[in-house]
Parts: structure tokens; sequence; C-alpha cells
């Protein structure tokens, strides 16, 4: 509890996070929490109930280990400068992934109960009406992924962030980078609605050249921490690949859950898969092996997903089967054993997705199974990570006897799925993201379609173009063949001829 306190922190705080088990500052949180309240500490007040004062602590962009305690670094100096002048909205936390909004307000619900602390949690797939109602109330915490908490910035006028004290990007390099889920047009809208004159705090396990770009850009000289460690994973962490045949590959993770499950038959275990349809086929197949296994992927409604990870959380469900939404900075201690059932594309994916185990210094191991198309994303991943992964052994011939069960069983599940429209419903999430986003589907589709057919036509122009360049190259190759059998021809005759006259003359 000292410690707590001798980084700035009230008493009241630190003895609420002994109370949950915060026992003493990791370090990302002891070198986090006095820069952020460096403008408390000097005594002064930070606002007056109306918005932010003339004293504030420093911006923070800090980076450390998945299972670090991040979260705890930036929600106690929240609580305590909310504490000395509490009002709403005081602090908006913005996340990539639903399932991650709900455990940092929790954090906040627990840390700030002495302060009977009001929050809001502001995500898709859960109704707009009451979360609406919610924020028009003005809670002091608002927890939100950025593609809801903007549509309701469109649609509504009862609240208002221009009072806002805090702004934290959780998992920040994922907020602020391009690609299939951009959050730029979002994250746009929602900083032209909070104030200037703020505290922004950036939190992540993997440091990437946007944050760079942005320590960099930053006129307030940031506080900037990065935790110093020869591998960018936890030393907890044992990690191994398993070099697989990609058509045995679903036989050895049977094998391996198994041989988990008959040596620890209380450890959990997530496995991480790359799309939502392999996520499902693999729950379903493991269920038919009677594993205690459940789902979780962007296909599932929310209130399904929030059910599925409370019933892992609370161990009715030993295995987790999962894609990328759960990679991400979801606190489940009691995790043993994370195992890829595809080598992620990116080191920091990998980084992420092993950093479900292991966490708080507790021991974990992670397997990847690596195809024979993989071997370079390996090397990518060692190299990020600054560490050599040794091979995971398994005895061959167990996976080889079990091979024609586990894939008959896969295609059961495969047909039973196609019975059930997944892929339908998976057009009909993508029509309605559409209409949210504001395009009209029919219009895209007929784009899509255009776009489609005149790929489709420049590929038959480059391939009647490649035909006809190979038909002259072949002509003017017989060609250039003809003449020269022709020149060795007459060559032949003219030396017949030439014996010929010399033989005449002797």
């Amino acid at each position: 509890m000292a410690e707590f306190v001798a980084l700035g922190l009230a008493p009241w705080l630190a003895e609420q996070a002994r109370q949950v088990g915060l026992l003493r500052p990791t370090p990302v949180q002891a070198a986090c929490i006095p820069a952020v309240l460096q403008g408390e500490r000097a005594g002064v007040r930070a606002g007056n109930g109306n918005g932010p004062g003339t004293a504030m602590g420093r911006d923070c962009l800090g980076c450390a280990q998945t299972g670090s305690g991040k979260t705890a670094a930036f929600v106690l100096p929240v609580l305590h400068v909310l504490a000395q002048d509490p009002y709403g909205i005081f602090c908006l936390v913005l996340t990539p992934t639903r399932e991650l909004a709900c455990q940092i307000a929790e954090q906040f619900r627990v840390l700030g109960k002495p302060l009977g602390l009001k929050d809001c949690v502001v995500v898709g797939g859960l109704d707009m009406v009451s979360q609406a109602l919610a924020l028009s109330r003005r809670p002091h915490v608002v927890v939100a992924t950025p593609g809801r908490l903007a549509d309701h910035l469109r649609s509504s006028s009862t609240f208002s962030l221009s009072k806002l004290r805090f702004l934290v990007l959780d998992e920040a390099d994922r907020l602020l980078e391009q690609g299939s889920a951009d959050f730029s047009a979002d994250l746009e809208l929602i900083l032209g609605a909070v104030p200037a004159r703020r505290q922004t705090l950036l939190f992540s396990a993997t440091l990437t050249g946007t944050l760079c770009q942005l320590r960099g850009l930053a006129a307030n000289s940031p506080f900037f921490w990065e935790a110093s460690a020869p591998v960018r994973t936890v030393e907890g962490l044992e990690q191994r690949y398993l070099l697989v045949p990609e058509a045995l590959k679903d036989a050895y993770l049977v094998h391996l859950v198994q041989s988990f499950q008959d040596q620890h038959e209380d450890w959990a275990i997530i496995i991480f898969t790359k799309t939502c349809k392999d996520c499902q086929v693999l729950n379903m197949m493991l269920r038919k092996f009677s594993f205690p296994s459940v789902a979780l992927h962007s296909m599932m409604k929310q209130k399904q997903r929030f059910a599925a990870l409370a019933k892992f959380k609370s161990s009715i469900f030993k295995i987790l089967i999962a894609t990328d939404v759960a990679a991400r900075g979801l606190d489940i201690p009691a995790v043993q054993v994370v195992i890829n059932h595809n080598t992620p594309g990116l080191p920091k994916i990998y980084i992420h997705r092993v950093g479900r185990t292991a966490r708080a210094g507790r021991k974990g191991m992670a397997i990847t199974l690596v195809t024979q198309y993989d071997i370079h994303l390996v090397h990518a991943i060692e190299e990020e990570i600054k560490l050599q992964l040794p091979e995971f052994s398994v005895e061959e011939q167990l996976v080889l006897d079990i091979l024609t069960q586990v894939n008959v069983t896969r295609r059961e599940c495969e047909i039973e799925l196609e019975g059930m429209d997944f892929d339908e419903k998976k057009e009909i999430n993508k029509r309605k993201q559409m209409i949210l986003e504001g395009k009209d589907p029919e219009q895209e589709a007929r784009r899509k379609a255009e776009l489609s057919r005149i790929r489709s036509r420049n590929r038959e122009c480059r391939q009647k173009l490649q035909q006809s360049l190979h038909r002259r190259r072949q002509l003017q190759l017989r060609r250039k063949l003809h003449k020269s059998a022709e020149r060795r021809r007459r060559k032949m005759e003219k030396e017949k001829e030439k014996e010929k006259e010399e033989k005449e003359e002797q």
C-alpha cells in the first residue's frame, strides 16, 4: 500500500488496490502513474466541476508486455484525479474490442467503488437507446469502441465530451492502424468532439511505427515508457512450435487437447483460429469428441459473446476457441495453455495471442501449429520476439491413429454448419455494416461485380496478349531455325560441289 501512496495516489485508492490484490506496483505502473499525476502532485486542483483546470499531468505513452498491469496504470491515476473534482463525462476510454471494453469498465467499477463511480459501456451489438440514456446521465467514465461511440455522436445531442479531462486509448496500436477494420474515420469524429486541452494516455503491448511517429509529432513532450526486456514476451511463458502437415493439423490439435486434458484436467486452454467459420467448426468438432469447449467470434450475437466469455472465466467450460477478438487485453488469469491453430501472419498478433497466458507472474505455455507453408512466418515471429522457438515433440503414430475419425467428424460439422446458413449470416452482417456506414449494399454489389468483370476482361486481354507474343516468338524462332537450316544446307551443297570439282581435277 505504501508503495502506491509513494507514487502519488491517495491512501484510500492504495487501500482499494490492495483489497483487489494489487499489492505492489508493476514497472509500467511505477513509471507511468507519477507522470500522469505530475500536475496534481504540485498541489494544484485539476478543475472546478466545470471542466479541466489549469494544472495537468503529462500525456503518456506506455508500452509493456502483456499481463504487466497496463490497465491499472491508467485506471488508478484517473480515479485519483476524479476523486478531487468529480463530474461527468470525466474520462473516455477507447478500445478495439467489445469484450475488452467491458473488462476495463469492470476494473473502474471495482477500484472506484468507494467513490460511487458511475460508468457506461458503449459497444456495438447492444441496444443503442439504453446506451444513449446512460450517456445522457453524464457518467464519470465512458468505455467505448470507436464505431458505436461515433454512431452516438452522429445521432444524438443528449451528451457532450467537451469537458473531458482524460482520453485513454488502450491497445492504441490496433486503434491507430489502418487495415480491414479501420477506425480512422470514427476516431477523427471523436477527437473533434473532445477538448484540445486534455490528458491523452496511450497504452499497448506492441510499439508500432504509427505510435513512434505519434510520439515524434507530439508538441507537449509526452512521457514515454517502454519495458526493457531481452525478449518481447514474459519470462514465465514457455513457447514452442509444432511442425505439422496441413492435412493433419486438426488431428494434431485434438491430440494436444486430449493430452493436456488427461494430464491436467483443471487446466484452461485457449485455441486461436484464423476465421469465424474455422472457430465454429472446431468448436462443434471438439464437442463431438466430448471436450468442454465454447466458441467466441464476431459472427455471434454480443450477448452470446459475453455469455461464452463468462462461462470460460468461471470454468464452466475449460476450452475457449476464439478468433483474434479475444487476442487483445482480455485478462483471464487461470489460462495455462494457448494453442495457435494457425500461425499468425503478423508477429504482433502472435505476441497478443500468447499474452493470454502467463499473466501477472504466472507460468504458461504457448504452442503454435506450423505447416510447411508457414516457416517464413515463424522466422519473422522469432526475429520480433528475439527468441528462437524450440520444437514441441509429439508421437506421430498417436495422431495417425485418430486421423480418419477427426477428418470424418470435421466434415460432418462442416455439412451441419452449411445447413445452419452460416455463410448467409455473414453476408447479412456485411450488408448491415454497409448500411451503418451509409453505403448502398446493392450499389456496392454492382460495383464489385463491375470491378470483377473489368478484372476478368483485363485478365483475358493479358492472356491474349501473352498468347500473341508467344506465337510471334515461336514464329520468329521457326523462321530463324529455317534460315539457319537453309544456310547449313547451302553450305553443305557448296562443300559437296567443291569436293566433286577437286575429284574431277585429279
